[in-house]
């Protein structure tokens, strides 16, 4: 069953490879969609695959890479909406 999420990172989670590593733990699972730092100092992840395929993704992020500081996840469930080719940066 596909699924998609929306997610707020906050803490430290700019300027530490955030977002690279985001799209290193998403392709492998086959989850596609985007990551992106925000104004505010938070990234922005939209997600969409398989619900356990997401949860595990969902997981890493309460995380991340070994530099960044995760405080809080705000993560949304949402409807899928396709039309996504992979899972990339954005800017």
């Amino acid at each position: 069953m596909s699924a998609a999420f929306k997610a707020i990172v906050h803490g430290r989670v700019q300027g530490v490879s955030f977002r690279y590593h985001t799209t290193r733990a998403a392709r492998p699972l086959g989850v596609v969609g985007w990551v992106r730092n925000l104004a505010d100092g938070t990234v922005e992840v939209r997600a969409e695959g398989q619900r356990e395929a997401l949860e595990s993704l969902a997981a890493w992020l309460e995380h991340g890479p070994d530099y960044a500081r995760v405080t809080k996840l705000d993560l949304a469930w949402t409807d899928p909406h396709g039309g996504y080719d992979g899972f990339e940066i954005r800017y």
